[in-house]
């Protein structure tokens, strides 16, 4: 079996708030101009990637976890695929949301693992910004406020740029504001509690749910703001930059600048090109451009990127 790069064709998701950004951004061929988020590396049920070429077209990413466990070095198939990569595209504000952690999800939903997330920004418009978190001091203010619709008062909101990181542990209250596109590194979860959503309708006139009860069960409160060190390193060829190395996930900022050679210090890596284009050689190489999505699995020792192209690179975290 060669060690071929696995690339995979985006899962589009249409939603309420979606737009025609991941179009627009990556030239992506999307299903409507209420295109929310593209699944581009997921083993999902609910949004399943699917290899696009190479000795394993055809297949979803679930298949490969679960009949080629030697792709992803020592780990277990007997869970699932531990990671989801998304792009969103937030043309308009997503709801006001929650996710539990790995405990409440079993308790709550029955699913196997919450979801902690992270977020790097490829697009922001001006003045853009995200509620990260509330100013509530103890459950029965945060109850009051959402009971009141006290939204100015409670939320806490943070203007973005291109190019910030953002980590959003379970329990942190959250929304991505309009036009923003996102791309989320998270645990393999589809759980979301919604505590606001605007008063919107939907296409048919109804009110999406909320989930306000499983939502006061989770939220952690007061908001306990997290900061990650950001370790940056350079060689000839690639500023790296690592956002964060934590208990679900480690995610990098590669920015390659020519050639670079590397060595493989993960058991499997999931790259996503952000911008540029260049090219990826192992024993075949592989031309790159923006808007790609591959796995580079275990068993290959030494690669080669070549470019001027930026990518968002994740691995496991430390468990």
């Amino acid at each position: 079996m060669r060690n071929d790069a696995i690339f995979l064709e985006p899962f589009f998701q249409e939603r309420i708030w979606g737009g025609q950004r991941l179009r627009q951004l990556f030239d992506y061929q999307i299903p409507s101009t209420k295109t929310g988020e593209a699944w581009t590396i997921s083993a999902h049920s609910t949004g399943p990637s699917v290899v696009k070429k190479g000795q394993w077209k055809g297949k979803t990413l679930q298949q490969l976890w679960q009949e080629y466990p030697e792709l992803f070095g020592e780990n277990s198939p007997s869970g699932g695929f531990p990671l989801l990569v998304k792009l969103i595209d937030a043309n308009d504000d997503l709801s006001v949301q929650v996710h539990p952690d790995d405990f409440d999800a079993r308790e709550q939903a029955g699913e196997p693992n919450g979801k902690t997330e992270c977020w790097y920004v490829v697009h922001a418009e001006p003045n853009s910004e995200i509620v990260l978190g509330h100013h509530a001091k103890s459950i029965v203010e945060f109850s009051e406020m959402v009971e009141n619709g006290a939204w100015e008062q409670l939320l806490r909101k943070v203007k973005v740029k291109q190019g910030d990181f953002f980590y959003v542990p379970s329990g942190t209250l959250h929304a991505i504001g309009n036009g923003i596109v996102i791309l989320e590194i998270q645990q393999n979860s589809d759980i979301t509690y919604r505590v606001y959503d605007y008063d919107r309708k939907d296409a048919n006139g109804k009110a999406r749910p909320l989930h306000l009860d499983e939502a006061m069960k989770v939220t952690q409160v007061p908001h306990m703001e997290t900061t990650q060190e950001v370790i940056s390193q350079q060689k000839e060829g690639l500023q790296l930059k690592r956002f964060i190395e934590g208990e679900y996930f480690t995610v990098e900022h590669w920015n390659v600048m020519g050639t670079v050679d590397l060595t493989m210090e993960k058991s499997y890596l999931l790259c996503s090109v952000i911008a540029g284009e260049g090219k990826l050689v192992m024993e075949n190489t592989y031309y790159l451009r923006k808007g790609d999505h591959f796995i580079l699995p275990a068993g290959i020792t030494n690669y080669r990127l070549i470019g001027e192209m930026e990518l968002v690179v994740a691995s496991e975290g430390k468990g």
